[in-house]
């Protein structure tokens, strides 16, 4: 399937009134320090808190209507996304997952009414899962990343985007699968062929990264991360996710933990609000110096609130955070 704008288009239809329109912001203290405006699109004020909802209520409402139910793998914000979708809908949902998920994600799908299955140690462990309850269970999947209504779904944020501020220069998008990335960056770019739209990941783990250096999609080793939500690979056999992000990102950046950790001190000391470190890795790549400069209005997507509130609370008082190996040293903001 060749995703156009219609498809964007057609899924905001079919999304509204129960996926939000939710508000883009300026961060004064951003817009300070990179010296243009800077704006904040608050995915955390979905329902779910995270912007998966959007792909999983496009690619459930699109399924046939004697599906026995669904299935999916998962690293927490997506299927929070298909638990309150298929709630919506009456329907049985599956979520696979793999035991680097924080507890607290799981806890979270569980209170939807989703069955929860923990599987391996990655992502690749937990949609070898969710492939094999579609044979034994008959369940239709609902990729994380790489399904078209899902990619179509998740694109309707450059829709909001475009409508609200159609001077924006750039879109700051935290990447994983790509599934926000290339639908974000097919929308944007199909209305504004000259905006920038950049992928944002962490330095260890970075599967899309690696996949558009390496010209196709690679295998990457999952380790711990304070932005765990981009962990896991795009998958080999990937149909979508790889030649949108290959062809409409301007480019992709890498940030370390510390400047994850920094940036979440920021957006919480600075504007108030709560975000998992994958949400702020376009804070983080800007207060790094890791980006070109911007002559106009820079927008980056808050994609998401669901963290661990423990781990947050160090980052905020200034603690160390012990990322399996790693330890992220703490150091107390503005200090």
């Amino acid at each position: 399937m060749n995703l156009t704008l219609a498809d964007i288009l057609a899924a905001q239809n079919t999304i509204a009134g129960i996926a939000a329109d939710t508000p883009l912001v300026p961060s004064p203290f951003m817009s300070a320090r990179c010296g243009q405006e800077f704006l904040l699109k608050l995915e955390i004020a979905q329902p779910i808190g995270a912007f998966k909802l959007r792909g999983a209520v496009n690619a459930i409402a699109n399924l046939a209507e004697d599906v026995a139910g669904v299935t999916c793998c998962s690293t927490g914000n997506h299927g929070r996304g298909v638990a309150f979708a298929a709630a919506q809908r009456g329907m049985r949902a599956v979520v696979c997952m793999s035991s680097m998920v924080p507890k607290a994600k799981v806890d979270g799908i569980r209170a939807l009414g989703a069955e929860v299955h923990i599987a391996g140690t990655s992502q690749d462990d937990a949609q070898s899962e969710s492939l094999r309850l579609c044979e034994t269970d008959g369940l239709a999947e609902i990729s994380p990343f790489d399904d078209p209504f899902v990619i179509a779904g998740q694109g309707t944020i450059g829709l909001e985007l475009l409508a609200a501020r159609p001077d924006l220069e750039a879109i700051l998008v935290p990447l994983s699968g790509g599934g926000l990335a290339g639908g974000i960056a097919l929308a944007a770019k199909t209305i504004r062929p000259d905006i920038r739209v950049i992928g944002i990941s962490m330095d260890r783990g970075a599967a899309m990264h690696e996949s558009i250096r390496a010209g196709h999609p690679v295998e990457v080793t999952e380790v711990e991360s304070l932005a765990d939500s981009l962990g896991g690979g795009i998958g080999m056999d990937n149909r979508l996710s790889f030649s949108l992000c290959r062809d409409y990102l301007d480019g992709t950046v890498l940030v370390s933990e510390e400047e994850i950790y920094t940036a979440m001190q920021t957006l919480y000391y600075e504007d108030r609000i709560v975000a998992e470190g994958g949400s702020v890795v376009g804070l983080a790549a800007m207060l790094a110096g890791k980006l070109p400069s911007f002559s106009g209005p820079v927008a980056t997507v808050v994609t998401g609130r669901n963290l661990d509130m423990s781990v947050f609370s160090w980052v905020v008082n200034g603690e160390d955070v012990t990322l399996g190996n790693t330890v992220v040293r703490g150091k107390t903001y503005g200090a």
